[in-house]
């Protein structure tokens, strides 16, 4: 059922302290294209045209605002409260959001914020994404206790835009997305952010899973921060902690594992099934690359000048993959992606391939499925366990890098 924008009997658990209002006039710039895509593909979606932005709200400027959680009566730096009682959480670019109880409905965009909604124990109340294909649910299966039904969920994506009558539909507590995204990828305006965050709940987020847009000059967070924010803002900052604890051990038995000599990689997405060509992605900062950092891989997309897709960089063919010839082809695909998908659809054509039957990693079976796109916590112990598989199978395969229980007993609460 629809409502007027200006309805005052919207449901409100909020004291928005700097927020709404604060935020007009602090984004600047549109956005030509979107990053929300289809379930086809082309993972970039339109490729929107960032342009320079600023954010903030209480009179901060972007990444200028204090970055910890406070209270008014009761809630715990980085932490919450459930006494009722009023608590502040604050991150860049959205400054500090005060919140007059904890949430218990919620809304990203990106699958990586769902997830780590999920790992804090928030699944009950999560109740959209952008478009469903895009967030790995699946991942949880292994998981004893741990599932969220994806088709339970209201895709924000619609269409070809994201409205914003959806957002008054699902009249959810707070919107886990950075509102710079929505301006300068989801082609909303200003206005419009104020609106939704006036009428129906603030936005909290940052986009962290790339680096490479221009409109984001405010601070980034690692994946590691954003647990503790969103376990501020939750009032879960016990399973934050004992998230960033798992993180932590896993990493450290990687390192100790890790070979001397490390391989070049490509991670590329394909512009059609079977490819022709690819979309490049360049290893970077950011959570989407977090495996891919942590498994010190050479990029070699880089190491040749090849422009990431996300920021303006164009399809490249198999010559030019030839001409790079790194030791790894690693390849993302949207959805649950099987090991006999993989093979005839990507590995198989590339075998037959007059041109990329040639490369190094295509001979020598180095072609590995590199997962998607948006990773929290959960997905992403998944995901950097399979690359390590992949990459290197002497050290790491058919090894299970990390404790399946005692992720399942943090998410539900049991451990």
């Amino acid at each position: 059922m629809s409502r007027d924008a200006t309805d005052g009997s919207t449901r409100r658990r909020f004291l928005r302290t700097g927020v709404g209002v604060g935020l007009a006039g602090l984004f600047a710039g549109c956005s030509s294209g979107n990053d929300a895509g289809s379930n086809g593909s082309n993972e970039t979606g339109g490729g929107a045209g960032p342009s320079s932005a600023t954010a903030g709200s209480g009179g901060s400027t972007a990444g200028g605002s204090t970055d910890g959680a406070t209270n008014q009566g009761g809630a715990t730096e980085n932490g919450g409260t459930t006494t009722g009682e009023s608590y502040s959480v604050s991150m860049a670019p959205v400054g500090s959001v005060t919140f007059d109880s904890v949430p218990q409905t919620w809304v990203p965009f990106t699958g990586d914020y769902a997830d780590m909604g999920v790992a804090l124990g928030q699944s009950d109340g999560l109740s959209a994404i952008g478009v469903a294909a895009r967030y790995g649910a699946f991942y949880y299966d292994d998981l004893p206790g741990v599932s969220v039904d994806t088709s339970s969920l209201t895709e924000l994506y619609q269409g070809d835009s994201v409205g914003k009558e959806v957002f008054y539909e699902l009249d959810a507590d707070v919107h886990v997305v950075d509102p710079n995204f929505m301006v300068n990828r989801l082609s909303w305006s200003q206005g419009d952010v104020t609106e939704i965050t006036n009428q129906v709940a603030p936005f909290f987020g940052n986009t962290t899973f790339t680096q490479v847009y221009d409109w984001h000059d405010y601070r980034y967070y690692t994946m590691e921060e954003l647990l503790g924010k969103l376990g501020a803002v939750f009032d879960q900052r016990g399973r934050a902690e004992a998230f960033t604890a798992v993180l932590d051990d896993v990493h450290s038995t990687v390192e100790s594992d890790l070979p001397n000599q490390t391989p070049s990689i490509a991670l590329l997405y394909p512009a059609d099934v079977p490819p022709e060509s690819f979309y490049p992605y360049l290893v970077g900062e950011g959570t989407t690359s977090k495996q891919w950092r942590t498994l010190g891989v050479e990029d070699a997309l880089a190491a040749n000048d090849v422009a990431d897709a996300q920021a303006g960089g164009s399809a490249i063919d198999f010559e030019t993959l030839l001409e790079v010839d790194p030791d790894v082809l690693a390849v993302r695909l949207q959805g649950e992606i099987t090991d006999q998908y993989f093979q005839e659809n990507i590995v198989t054509p590339l075998e037959n391939h007059e041109v990329a039957s040639q490369l190094s990693a295509v001979q020598n079976g180095r072609v590995i499925y590199a997962g998607l796109t948006y990773q929290g916590p959960i997905i992403y112990l998944h995901q950097l366990e399979r690359a390590a598989q992949g990459v290197y199978p002497d050290a790491f395969g058919g090894s299970q890098l990390f404790d399946r229980q005692r992720v399942a007993n943090i998410v539900t609460g049991d451990g």
